[in-house]
Parts: C-alpha cells; structure tokens; sequence
C-alpha cells in the first residue's frame, strides 16, 4: 500500500543513504536550483508525519551530503534511505513562467473541453519517462491519461481553477463506446 502524500505538499527531495560514521545523510534534490532543497524550512515524509531539519554539509557527486537534526548514527541515517521528502507548496516561490508549473497547482483542477463542458478532473501527473501525463477523473467517471502538451492541453489557467482538453481521436473515439450496444456482452438476440 503506497503513502498518501500530503495535501499542499510538493515533492522536493528524497534521502539516499548514510554517508560516514556521524549520521550525515545523502540527499537527492529535485528543485531547479539544488541547494534550495534545504532553504524552504522543515521538510516532511510522504504521510507529513515525521519532520526533517536539514542542514546541508557538502556534495558527494551529483547527491548533497545533509545534516538531519537529531540523526548522530550510521545507523539512523541509513534508515532514512528512501524517504520522498515534501514542503508546503506556499513555501516555494512563483514559477514566473506561465507555461510552467508545479504538480501540487495541476491537481484537482477541472478539466474543460473547449467550449467549457466539463471533462473531468486532474487527478495525478505521472511521469513514465517520455514526458508529463495528467491524469484526469472524467465526468463519467472513467480515469483518461493525456500527454501533458499545448497541443492536448492548449490552456492551463491555474488562478481559475481549470484547464481545457484537445483530446486526441482515440480518446475522442473510446468516449463515444459503450452507450448501450448489448450484442457483444451476449445480451443481444441470437
């Protein structure tokens, strides 16, 4: 069963391991700037129930090597190895791009077609390696992944709450299926 990440919360670092006998801890960042990892104020685990201060030391390659306060072993640093670590999204600054955003503002917004029907809403945005894909609830109540593009997302207005769909013709194909064709469920006559 995965952790259920904090609401509000961004995704900005994660502990990879001990680093010596004195508990320091390599840190992973995924922030633009990688120093900033430590600059937003306590971070937390995925479930938000354990705090971390942290207090970076130096670099070990591309990882930071990181005081964890109240971490003085080997051992106890070593048990944080894999911990996602998260900060409040107000914490981080605007992104001063608006073609650019963070996950946390994509989540729940709603999902309009372009002539403002709902589509659904944005549940997740994965990325599987190839780029974003948002995750989206639809109306019907099925889950659709799009390709996290101007040319399937054309908008994303984050201050309103909403973004619109151009939904690709397979999607466009699917969402019209299954509005009552029996034969093939063996329903139908013979």
């Amino acid at each position: 069963m995965s952790a259920k990440v904090p609401v509000g919360t961004v995704c900005v670092g994660q502990f990879a391991g001990s680093h010596g006998v004195r508990g320091l801890v390599k840190l992973k960042s995924f922030t633009s700037d990688p120093a900033a990892v430590a600059s937003y104020g306590p971070l937390v685990d995925e479930t938000g129930g354990r705090s971390f201060r942290v207090t970076l030391q130096g670099k070990a390659k591309d990882l930071f090597l990181a005081k964890v306060e109240g971490v003085t072993s080997r051992e106890q640093a070593q048990a944080l190895a894999g911990i996602l670590l998260h900060v409040d999204r107000a914490a981080l600054p605007d992104t001063g791009d608006e073609d650019e955003f963070y996950h946390a503002d994509l989540v729940g917004l709603r999902a309009e077609l372009a002539d403002g029907t709902l589509y659904g809403t944005v549940k997740a945005i994965h990325d599987f390696g190839g780029g974003d894909v948002l995750e989206i609830r639809t109306a019907s109540g099925a889950l659709e992944m799009l390709a996290f593009t101007k040319a399937c997302v054309p908008l994303v207005d984050v201050r309103n709450g909403r973004l619109v769909v151009d939904l690709p013709a397979v999607v466009e194909a699917r969402e019209g299926q299954g509005d009552g064709d029996s034969e093939e469920d063996g329903e139908g006559e013979p």
